[in-house]
């Protein structure tokens, strides 16, 4: 691998990671384009893992808020008052209990993620790069149909264990190469009646265990990896995916927000037909 290479394969996962085109779906089509196809998928769970460092980083107070609030929930005094009202409640205390309420659907998406994905890894081949873009037209059905979504006002106390399920559910599906992750959770959170700001954030803490997971379980490819890719390639190709993952990161954010994610169906509608005729 190159050093041109290295730092296009970085750019490319740190602007698809988020925006809901397919990270793996954009690698996969450009590692075939350069040549470099038999990299093991450790090297894409590095990238992963470094866009991951982007999610907190614009997450930060969000996921700082979700650890303080479980640190108080677990450690509290036997004595406090573990069922305040809304109407008794303080807005410090409202918060609080919303950051709570994350945890739960996180751990349940998570699970069903896990059970899913795991079963379509053993069972169901990746396919070539047709199948890949079949895979993306998918992904724009999916997004397109955002458009009838009807703006939802559930946060994260009102996700529950159905919709954390449902979540979880589209997030499998986002395993197979040419299917977005984000595009699949935040959708699937849209349709789910969650507001936006919520489906957004929740997609993308739903990122870390799932990136995080893949990691140690592509570890055992670190020999066969570094056999073809060098140190410094490694980490240029890393923080190409950083920097560019956080940027991304900040624009689907507004996207997301303005209740315009449809927009990334035409550019896969694109895409995924050129793959179709040329795959």
């Amino acid at each position: 691998m190159t050093t041109v290479q290295a730092l296009a394969l970085g750019l490319i996962q740190g602007i698809a990671e988020f925006l809901p085109i397919s990270s793996s779906g954009h690698l996969a089509l450009l590692k075939n384009l350069l040549g470099l196809e038999e990299i093991p998928l450790l090297f894409d769970v590095i990238l992963h893992i470094a866009t991951l460092f982007a999610v907190i980083i614009v997450l930060r107070k969000r996921i700082a808020a979700i650890l303080v609030a479980l640190w108080a929930f677990l450690f509290r005094r036997k004595n406090e008052n573990r069922s305040l009202s809304p109407a008794d409640a303080d807005p410090l205390a409202l918060e609080k209990k919303r950051n709570l309420a994350y945890i739960p659907p996180i751990l349940i998406a998570t699970a069903v993620t896990g059970v899913l994905g795991y079963g379509i890894q053993e069972f169901f081949p990746s396919g070539g790069t047709r199948a890949m873009a079949a895979r993306m037209l998918f992904t724009a059905l999916v997004l397109g149909l955002t458009v009838f979504a009807k703006p939802g006002n559930r946060g994260p106390e009102s996700i529950g264990w159905k919709r954390a399920a449902f979540v979880g559910l589209a997030q499998g599906v986002g395993v197979f190469s040419g299917v977005s992750r984000s595009g699949m959770t935040i959708s699937a959170g849209l349709f789910a009646g969650l507001d936006r700001a919520t489906a957004g954030e929740y997609s993308f803490l739903l990122s870390i265990p799932a990136i995080g997971g893949a990691f140690l379980l592509t570890l055992k490819d670190a020999g066969e990896m570094m056999g073809m890719v060098s140190y410094g390639n490694l980490a240029l190709s890393a923080l190409a995916a950083f920097v560019s993952g956080l940027l991304s990161l900040k624009v689907l954010l507004r996207i997301i927000k303005g209740g315009k994610i449809y927009w990334f169906a035409l550019y896969l509608v694109v895409i995924g037909v050129i793959g179709l005729i040329f795959g």
